[in-house]
């Protein structure tokens, strides 16, 4: 079967072309080329890579992952090789794809981030960043960039001017107002946004009465956010200019769909990649499937066509 997308599906994400709107979550595909021997990458929209960090990172103690009835916990803890060693170890293969790559980049003060992003700077063939600002900034007590608008601006005035490249912002559900978050993002130089990242989740073995993850909370992701991550979409869209990424549950065509409708340039898909890491083909076929169906002349025709 060919799993190549038609061009209904051909759109643009800050001035990068995508063959298709569907991009893999960090996190959730690897570096990538761990999947190329299951996977055509190349028809893949995008691929945004596991987060990336000034040196490399153990992550948390196991276990890791428990599975829920909609979808899983995750406490992974951020393991990664450090941005050197992609740069030196995982880019050189990726360039070999025609899909776009996009380095997702975290921290825990400002420099971190810019100390990436300058890393980043000197390899061929990434498309663009996604700061991951989900992370507690530790000069100021521990406070989240992704909950304080001040502190997001502040990180962003740092690492912008060091690139030409697109940056898009990850947001964090776990905030009261995401649309003031999202503006803060725009003002302060981000290209584009992308949300939901996952909501603070802890799962509990009764028998010993212990957390069931070795890092006590995770990261709810899967079905049961997707109506949560909407709405957050739908009102990130509606409050910047910039091009908004929907994340959150997605595993079926008509899944993207609604967060076109909602207001999403493009999607991510996550939890999904873990029992089929087929998905973000099929996904971008069965969207193409709905647009045919739909009339459409291309996807973008669906961006913020919500009725109220």
């Amino acid at each position: 079967m060919n799993l190549e997308p038609t061009n209904r599906l051909a759109t643009e994400l800050c001035g990068v072309l995508l063959q298709n709107p569907v991009l893999t979550a960090s996190g959730t595909f690897g570096y990538g080329v761990e999947f190329a021997n299951i996977t055509n990458l190349n028809a893949i929209g995008g691929i945004v890579v596991k987060g990336l960090s000034r040196e490399a990172m153990d992550g948390n103690a196991p276990p890791r992952i428990w599975e829920t009835d909609c979808g899983m916990i995750n406490s992974i803890g951020l393991q990664n090789v450090g941005a050197r060693a992609f740069v030196r170890d995982k880019l050189p293969a990726l360039r070999e794809f025609k899909t776009a790559i996009v380095a997702n980049v975290f921290g825990y003060t400002p420099d971190d981030y810019a100390e990436v992003t300058r890393f980043l700077e000197d390899g061929d063939g990434i498309a663009a960043y996604e700061l991951n600002v989900s992370c507690p900034n530790t000069k100021h007590g521990g406070i989240y960039f992704s909950s304080d608008p001040a502190l997001l601006s502040e990180l962003l005035s740092i690492v912008r001017p060091l690139t030409r490249r697109p940056i898009i912002v990850k947001l964090s559900p776990n905030v009261t107002r995401i649309d003031v978050l999202a503006r803060a993002a725009e003002d302060s130089g981000a290209d584009a946004v992308s949300l939901v990242n996952t909501f603070v989740a802890l799962a509990i073995d009764v028998h010993t009465r212990r957390p069931r993850l070795g890092g006590t909370f995770g990261g709810l992701s899967g079905p049961a956010i997707k109506p949560i991550a909407l709405r957050m979409v739908y009102e990130a869209a509606q409050a910047v200019r910039i091009p908004v990424i929907g994340i959150g549950g997605i595993r079926r065509g008509e899944d993207a769909a609604e967060f076109l409708i909602a207001g999403a340039t493009a999607v991510e898909v996550g939890t999904v990649n873990f029992w089929d890491p087929q998905a973000p083909l099929r996904i971008a076929r069965e969207l193409d499937e709905f647009a045919k169906k739909e009339n459409l002349h291309n996807v973008r025709e669906l961006v913020g066509t919500l009725k109220l």
